[in-house]
């Protein structure tokens, strides 16, 4: 009951994106169970599609989210200038954007603040060398700040290595309210409140 979803397909799979995906994707995304389109963005790190097919994907997801009026959540790696630089050209979708597991890139992050987004840290927040990420943290609006695990990939420290789950995010949460100078119960309630607010869901 308690459970919702996003659609989209990875950057990494943008190369098997054609007509009949779209179909399904909108079909997908239409139902009230979904609240965002998504993830989709661009991955220049590892480059399993090109990157002319992943800006195409990406455009393609982010006219759906305008077409059915919902927030879009974006994956950038390795390829911040070209994700906000298509987001200003579509458009950001009226429901707004998340940039999920955000970089330890300062100029992302004012770029995505700029623009009304919401931005998620994830597990490597906790990394032992993660110190600009958590540097970058402490600019992000609270009222814009989201709290992620990307599961099953990124599992916090200790866990690294380990298959994530979201269970781990109480110890993302920690080490992000201790960044943050907030307890743990505040800055869960307020990332919370973030989260239905970037969804759509209150």
């Amino acid at each position: 009951e308690g459970v919702y979803a996003t659609v989209g397909v990875h950057p990494h799979d943008a190369h098997v994106f054609d007509k009949n995906v779209e179909l399904q994707l909108k079909s997908l995304a239409s139902r009230s169970k979904v609240v965002a389109v998504g993830e989709t963005g661009l991955d220049y790190y590892r480059n399993l599609s090109p990157h002319e097919v992943q800006q195409d994907v990406y455009r393609k997801h982010l006219r759906l989210a305008h077409e059915l009026n919902l927030p879009v959540v974006i994956h950038s790696r390795d390829a911040w200038q070209d994700v906000i630089s298509i987001l200003d050209e579509e458009g950001r979708p009226p429901k707004g954007a998340v940039m999920h597991c955000i970089p330890a890139e300062p100029r992302f992050v004012e770029a995505a603040v700029d623009r009304g987004c919401y931005l998620g840290i994830a597990g490597p927040v906790t990394f032992q060398n993660a110190g600009k990420l958590r540097q970058v943290a402490t600019v992000v609006p609270l009222e814009r700040l989201l709290v992620e695990t990307d599961a099953p990939y990124l599992s916090p420290h200790p866990l690294r290595g380990r298959r994530n789950e979201p269970s781990y995010l109480r110890i993302i949460l920690s080490v992000l309210a201790q960044v943050r100078g907030l307890t743990p119960e505040e800055l869960a309630n307020r990332t919370t409140a973030n989260a239905l607010r970037a969804f759509n869901m209150r």
